[in-house]
């Protein structure tokens, strides 16, 4: 829970102004237009939502009558399946019980593995992961189910045993997701339980509305560990979250060390919001993130950003500047005030050296290049800065994505605008839409995990308006931006932005529970988003996150179980 104490410097982990807003900056909020909270004012969480909760009907049996001993049925599933059918057979898992994979299959072996880690712990059973043929929880690879995609799965269980089947190892582990939701919550726990271990019998068959699931993390305005990134990817997972945004350069601090510029990590990564001792990644920390990532199937998808948001890297290097001189290292949260120098050659070379290693060190297909609240860069520099810096990303053999500013320009072939605006309104990402750029969405006034739940909220911010639970989920990807075609929405991002958190339990708060509505968003049917069913089954995630140890807020729009 967060609390005065926990929202203290030395909160689960090592803590790693007031706003001033750039006079450049225009009327309309910018994406991070910044005030620093009060982060050790209490807050009084709401002890129970019985009041707004309403009664769950028999047909569909809320959250209040669930506990953590109880095997979760398939209406309470997040994100919503596909299809789902219940059946007599229930299965129990014991003793016996083992994970079958197929042989020769390093990559369902992996996910066999990953599975039996998450159940030993609580179970306290052996369960051995072997390529020998019988019953307990079996994972098959069957490549002729085209239908189910990439990432689809189908699930069986009877009394025999749990079947999962997919046509890709991406299918199996999002599989094994769904089987963690239908086994108690207490399954969660890292030390032995009493069980039983039942699950209810029945099937899904699923797969996701969007490829693209993300969610970001900004390590720039706080240095994140990377223990504390894996927690998340950890998180992450379980709600099929398929991309993870790493914002790894800002004003504040440049996050990721790079060869051929080598300042850029050590000092220009020295420091953070309100100062602090900063951080970066070398690159064996990145190749580690990258790789669990990577286990648990999730891209990293890495962000540069420029021209504006510099600041880490022009004190880091006189000579990016303009007039010549290094400005101090910032630790404030004002926004719009730094650029590169776009006239001058040499930032074409430092933009070549930083794409070429970073895309050297990450296997996923994209790169993202910011180039949001460029105030402090003309139009026309602006145009011509972007021109080359999208094609030094297409020359490493990358996809170039970049906040929607970005249509303002000229897009490349194939890129991707992200979208954080709150009105969907605006011309330039129709246009670019319509020509062939494809969107991910991330409304600030409802994707943005920094935004304060209410005006109570002790961390966050407030310049897109409170986004409590309900407004997180309740808005559709595919005609958010009036006018662009439903065809060029590739998926959803749930961002957030650290001005006001440093440590694992303030990023859980803020995630916990949006980013499961989020997830939702990018992989349920449209058919199947409904707040008021969406509510019951979210309320049966909270005994589930309770066992991980994540500090969530009890929305009072969401009825929470008892205790």
């Amino acid at each position: 829970m967060v609390t005065a104490r926990s929202l203290g410097p030395h909160a689960r982990s090592p803590s790693k102004g007031l706003l001033v807003t750039s006079p450049s900056a225009p009327d309309r909020p910018g994406r991070r237009r910044r005030i620093l909270p009060a982060l050790l004012c209490s807050l009084a969480l709401v002890a129970t939502a019985a009041a707004a909760a309403g009664t769950a009907t028999a047909a569909s049996p809320g959250p209040a009558r669930a506990s953590a001993g109880e095997p979760g049925p398939y209406d309470r599933i997040v994100p919503a399946p596909a299809a789902t059918e219940t059946h007599d057979g229930p299965y129990t898992i014991d003793a016996a019980t083992a994970i079958r994979v197929p042989a020769r299959s390093g990559e369902a072996r992996r996910v066999g593995e990953y599975l039996a880690g998450v159940l030993r712990p609580s179970t306290g059973y052996e369960l051995p992961v072997t390529a020998r043929p019988g019953r307990g929880i079996v994972l098959r690879l069957t490549e002729g189910e085209h239908r189910l995609g990439s990432e689809g799965y189908r699930l069986d269980v009877t009394a025999g045993g749990v079947s999962i089947r997919a046509p890709k190892p991406a299918g199996l582990f999002h599989g094994v997701q769904t089987l963690r939701q239908l086994l108690p919550a207490a399954v969660e726990r890292n030390s032995p339980q009493p069980g039983p271990w039942t699950v209810a019998g029945g099937s899904v068959t699923d797969s996701p509305r969007y490829a693209y699931r993300g969610a970001m993390l900004d390590v720039s305005r706080h240095f994140f560990t990377v223990e504390q990134v894996k927690r998340y990817i950890d998180q992450l997972a379980l709600y099929k979250i398929n991309k993870l945004h790493l914002h790894l350069s800002d004003d504040q601090g440049w996050r990721i060390a790079i060869d051929s510029w080598p300042r850029l990590a050590t000092y220009g990564g020295s420091t953070q919001v309100g100062g602090g001792p900063g951080g970066h990644y070398t690159k064996q920390d990145y190749r580690e993130i990258v790789r669990y990532a990577a286990d648990r199937f999730l891209e990293v998808v890495p962000e540069i950003d420029m021209p504006g948001h510099t600041n880490a890297a022009l004190a880091s290097y006189a000579q990016l500047n303009c007039d010549g001189v290094a400005p101090p290292l910032y630790t404030g949260t004002a926004v719009g005030f730094s650029s590169l120098c776009v006239p001058k050659e040499i930032t074409y070379e430092f933009v070549d050296d930083v794409v070429r290693e970073l895309a050297a060190l990450t296997p996923g297909r994209y790169l993202h290049i910011g180039g949001d609240e460029a105030h402090a860069t003309g139009h026309e520099d602006y145009v011509a800065f972007m021109d080359r810096a999208q094609a030094v990303v297409q020359k490493y053999g990358k996809t170039v994505v970049g906040w929607h500013q970005l249509t303002g320009a000229r897009p490349a072939e194939g890129a991707v605008a992200q979208y954080w605006g709150t009105s969907g309104t605006e011309q330039a990402v129709v246009d670019a839409a319509k020509a062939g750029t494809r969107l991910v969405l991330s409304p600030a006034n409802h994707a943005y995990l920094d935004m304060k739940y209410d005006k109570n909220t002790p961390l966050g911010l407030s310049w897109a308006g409170y986004v409590e639970v309900q407004k997180s989920y309740d808005w559709d990807p595919g005609t958010f931006v009036q006018g662009a075609p439903s065809s060029a929405v590739l998926g959803v991002e749930a961002p957030l932005w650290s001005e006001t958190i440093s440590t694992s339990d303030h990023i859980e708060y803020l995630a916990f529970p949006r980013v499961a509505g989020i997830a939702e968003l990018g992989w349920s049917p449209a058919s199947a988003l409904d707040w008021d069913a969406y509510r019951l089954r979210l309320a049966a995630q909270g005994p589930r996150w309770s066992a991980l140890g994540i500090d969530y807020y009890r929305s009072p729009q969401v009825p929470w179980p008892a205790g």
